[in-house]
């Protein structure tokens, strides 16, 4: 869709279909409603566990019952959706990615915390020095040749990536976002090479249509301590992986002889003629051999 359709849509002007779409491209899900895959589903598995009908959903809504019935399709408006979600599910918000937080009075700032130093040695020794940081933090111990800040103004999902090699340890509630900028980058060919550190979430289209075909997947035995804002150590209370894009056969061996863990296999496309289909190369970045300058 065009930009101003999306314009239109945060400014509570649209379709719900067109809703539906752009909540599926940002895996962006509400809680407080009933079961079901998509939200006209959950809509009307809600007014069905309130026990109400179609009419009196309508009534209170200040709506025909043409209308709800539709909510309930996936058509009407955004507006309609509103006045009926105001009446079934006044609660309702967003999911979070991230359901598991690192202590009781620590959700806050759950995003701010920083690999450490130790584990970064075994990166810098397996995969060589670091180009770019792109969501990078003046507390953190990444060294990296150039580092985006958001404090400084820049932003990883917006700003081009460059150098030879990349390491995200993006903001967990936002990984999936991040994930997608690191493959759209690597395949533009802005960077030959990305590191991610992530929890292990297998559950978006995304992670099976995309990263598990292109990304090499290391997943970590054990527990990962890192550094809170205030640089106190914790461990992470989920299962970590690495995925890395670009990542050569002795890079892969050096990291598995420094870090407990191994290496998943690579997912291979089937077609018709059951043959594989391996996805293509990324494009060659011009900038290889060349360093990028520290920011």
């Amino acid at each position: 869709m065009d930009v101003q359709t999306v314009r239109r849509l945060e400014a509570g002007v649209g379709s719900v279909a067109t809703l539906m779409a752009i909540m599926t491209a940002l895996d962006f899900r509400l809680t407080g409603l009933g079961s079901g895959t998509c939200l006209s589903e959950q809509l009307r598995s809600r007014r069905r566990t309130r026990s109400l009908s179609l009419d009196q959903v309508a009534a209170k809504a200040g709506l025909s019952r043409t209308t709800v019935a539709s909510l309930e399709r996936g058509g009407g408006s955004v507006a309609s959706l509103v006045k009926v979600l105001t009446v079934l599910a006044p609660s309702a918000r967003r999911r979070a990615p991230e359901r598991s937080f690192w202590g009781q009075g620590d959700k806050a700032d759950r995003d701010s915390r920083f690999t450490p130093p130790d584990f970064m040695d075994s990166v810098y020794a397996a995969f060589g020095p670091i180009d770019l940081d792109p969501c990078a933090d003046l507390r953190s111990p990444v060294v990296a040749r150039r580092r985006i800040l958001l404090s400084e103004g820049g932003d990883g999902l917006v700003d081009d990536w460059s150098g030879q090699l990349a390491y995200v340890n993006p903001p967990f509630s936002n990984m999936l976002a991040w994930l997608r900028r690191a493959h759209d980058q690597w395949r533009a060919g802005k960077v030959a090479t990305v590191v991610c550190l992530v929890p292990v979430r297998t559950d978006s289209t995304f992670f099976h249509d995309t990263l598990s075909a292109d990304a090499d997947i290391f997943l970590l035995r054990g527990r990962v301590k890192f550094l809170s804002a205030r640089g106190k150590p914790q461990y992470t209370p989920f299962s970590l992986m690495v995925a890395t894009l670009g990542a050569t056969t002795k890079q892969k061996r050096r990291f598995s002889e420094l870090v407990p863990g191994h290496w998943l296999a690579r997912t291979q496309l089937i077609t018709a003629e059951n043959q594989p289909v391996h996805s293509p190369s990324p494009a060659h970045p011009k900038h290889i051999g060349a360093r990028a300058s520290g920011g």
